[in-house]
């Protein structure tokens, strides 16, 4: 293969969006199709030197993974090494842990489907994940086991014959992507099925230039037209996909067929291949496997670090760090390892067989021992772990989705005399089990209402959303049961009027329009009116101060001996609760109104423990322990 410039300056169009992206610049909304775009690359490159050594009849499997190792593992490895006191220091026990799982799956290149598994790719939640981006190169590598061999097979055939199956092969992986966003959407993202298509585009770019007769390089208006072309629609794709796009389905069409664009006509003469060849966008593209590595773990290790949400000035700097040491590991590691006279063919394999093989040691050690507790935890910090738990009954009876849990089989606690229920969204379930122990010496029970993520709507519009039509069973089961005497209502309430909070202290999240915080309030009031017109008694938990992090992340980040950890200031939550509780006289007044503010917070702050036990398991949802400081205020009212 001849070397060219532009593929270079490509690259570097390829990692910044990605970078910037994961920086939060909303300029940069779909910065991650940048990762598409280095699948096309891959794919090109990569069926290039297959197809020329094949042509000499010089192709090794052996020399081909010989060759990956060389370009994919030394640097890898040593971010992943570079990683690890950090983790140490930072990561709390549970982030420890799967930190952990990561480095294993990453070094049997099986991180896509860990992180499939986990999470997905966008969100608060995979933003504190250092080796989240490693998913990319599992895809890459689990693709290259079965593309060289499958060449291999098919040599015997026709150049025609290959270029069709490869094109089949690809169709009918774009066909799969473009279902999977509706069925399959979390694993569509991750898994190469889905991603197939991208890599074959490269490989099919890469037969046509090898062996077309029709080249149109012999035509430099058409050239020129269709590399402009290609790269305006990738940068068109960075700024309009963004995370709600279904992806990657016929969306990833465009950076995709844009890359494929610029590989095909992008020549010499050509004023794309000028651009990107100019010697800083190239500079960017040779270091630009090494600043994908980089930058992720800079990301979220600041991002564990800090409470508040990252400064963009903090960010872009990291951005730039991430050049700075990318420029390092490429000079120091990378080329060294790619000089076979320095570094030969067998030692490659020994030393990347020994890397491998310790971070899967230092993984399966800390998965064994969650995330090295006993070794991290300090004594005094090791009640505030244990008392932030969920409810023992969250999983079993707490509903979701299209096949919920219907209200006449909902979970009974203590026995059948259930003159209790609990009604709401997830931040009801440990109110229902803290209740229930609170209840159970007095003989009574209590029935649990609780849809996952669901906000009021009754009678809301929506009334055909699963949501919706558990709201409406829920509610009217409730008012004709003549055994149940009292009900709690609580939901996440400020979620749904302004989203979530992740990501923002303490700054607050926009709000909604005035016409659709009017509406949820007014289905709030009515599911609320039907229970007192049922003549039950109503107790309104109004929902309990969120953390500006998880509590295990707080916890691990107080270095003293208090026993009282801070979470948000108590004028921060009154600013981000004003939106209800500024509508809160709209409800009816026979309603009892509980507020764990006044026992989560004094005048000034807002508490993630009290005392040394922890009031929530996460940022938002109540421990058992901080719901049986609420129950004792509703039994108390």
């Amino acid at each position: 293969m001849n070397y060219r410039k532009e593929i270079d300056g490509l690259r570097a169009f390829a990692v910044m969006p990605v970078v910037l992206f994961h920086a939060g610049f909303e300029t940069f909304s779909g910065g991650f199709v940048g990762v598409d775009v280095f699948f096309v690359i891959s794919g090109y490159l990569i069926t290039s030197i297959i197809l020329s050594d094949m042509e000499q009849g010089k192709f090794s499997i052996i020399n081909f993974y010989e060759r990956r190792a060389r370009r994919i593992l030394p640097a890898l490895f040593f971010v992943m090494l570079c990683c690890l006191p950090f983790a140490w220091y930072l990561l709390t026990p549970a982030s420890l842990k799967d930190f952990c799982q990561s480095l294993v799956a990453t070094s049997v290149y099986s991180s896509n489907i860990l992180f499939w598994q986990e999470s997905g790719y966008f969100g608060v939640d995979s933003e504190l994940k250092p080796l989240i981006h490693t998913w990319s190169l599992a895809v890459e590598e689990q693709y290259y086991l079965f593309f060289p061999p499958l060449l291999m097979l098919l040599w015997v055939f026709r150049k025609r014959f290959i270029f069709l199956t490869l094109m089949i092969i690809g169709a009918i992986s774009l066909l799969f992507a473009q279902w999977s966003t509706i069925h399959f959407p979390l694993g569509n993202f991750f898994l190469l099925p889905s991603r197939i298509w991208e890599l074959s585009i490269g490989a099919l770019s890469a037969f046509y230039l090898l062996y077309s007769s029709n080249k149109i390089h012999r035509n430099k208006i058409v050239c020129n037209f269709l590399s402009f072309i290609g790269l305006m629609i990738i940068v068109l794709s960075i700024i309009k996909i963004d995370d709600h796009t279904p992806f990657p389905g016929i969306y990833a069409l465009f950076p995709t067929l844009g890359t494929a664009l610029i590989i095909l006509a992008a020549t010499k003469t050509t004023i794309t291949a000028k651009f990107l060849s100019l010697k800083p966008i190239v500079f960017i593209g040779l270091l630009s496997y090494s600043i994908y590595l980089w930058h992720q773990p800079l990301f979220a290790f600041l991002r564990h670090y800090q409470i508040n949400a990252p400064s963009t000035a903090a960010l872009l700097g990291l951005s730039l760090l991430s050049i700075a040491l990318a420029y390092l590991s490429w000079r120091y590691i990378e080329v060294p390892f790619r000089d076979k006279q320095k570094i030969p063919k067998r030692k490659i394999f020994i030393l990347t067989g020994i890397g491998s093989l310790c971070f899967m040691s230092i993984g399966v050690g800390g998965h064994l021992t969650n995330g090295f507790y006993d070794y991290r935890v300090m004594p005094e910090k090791r009640k505030m772990f244990e008392t932030s738990l969920p409810s023992p009954k969250r999983e079993e009876c707490h509903t979701s989705g299209i096949d919920y849990r219907r209200p006449q089989n909902t979970c009974m606690y203590n026995n059948n005399n259930t003159t209790w229920a609990t009604f709401g969204d997830s931040h009801t379930v440990e109110l229902a089990y803290a209740l229930a122990q609170k209840l159970e010496p007095f003989g009574e029970g209590i029935r649990h209402f609780s849809f996952s993520g669901c906000k009021p709507s009754y009678p809301g519009k929506s009334a055909e959303t699963p949501c919706a039509k558990w709201t409406n069973e829920a509610v009217n089961y409730i008012i004709t049961a003549p055994e149940i005497k009292s009900v709690v209502v609580s939901y996440r309430i400020n979620q749904y009027l302004s989203g979530k909070h992740d990501g923002y202290y303490p700054n607050l999240p926009p709000l909604k329009s005035e016409q659709e915080i009017d509406e949820i309030i007014s289905n709030y009031i009515a599911i609320t009116d039907k229970f007192v017109q049922a003549d039950k008694n109503v107790y309104l938990v109004i929902q309990a101060p969120e953390l500006p992090v998880s509590i295990d992340r707080l916890i691990m980040k107080e270095r003293g001996e208090s026993l009282n950890i801070l979470g948000s200031t108590t004028e921060w939550w009154k600013k981000r609760n004003k939106p209800f509780m500024s509508r809160l006289s709209l409800f009816n007044p026979k309603i009892k109104i509980i507020d764990p503010k006044d026992i989560f917070c004094d005048t000034k702050l807002c508490y993630a423990t009290i005392n040394g036990e922890s009031m929530y398991f996460d940022s938002d949802h109540m421990s058992i322990y901080g719901a049986k400081k609420v129950v004792d205020m509703i039994i108390d009212n």
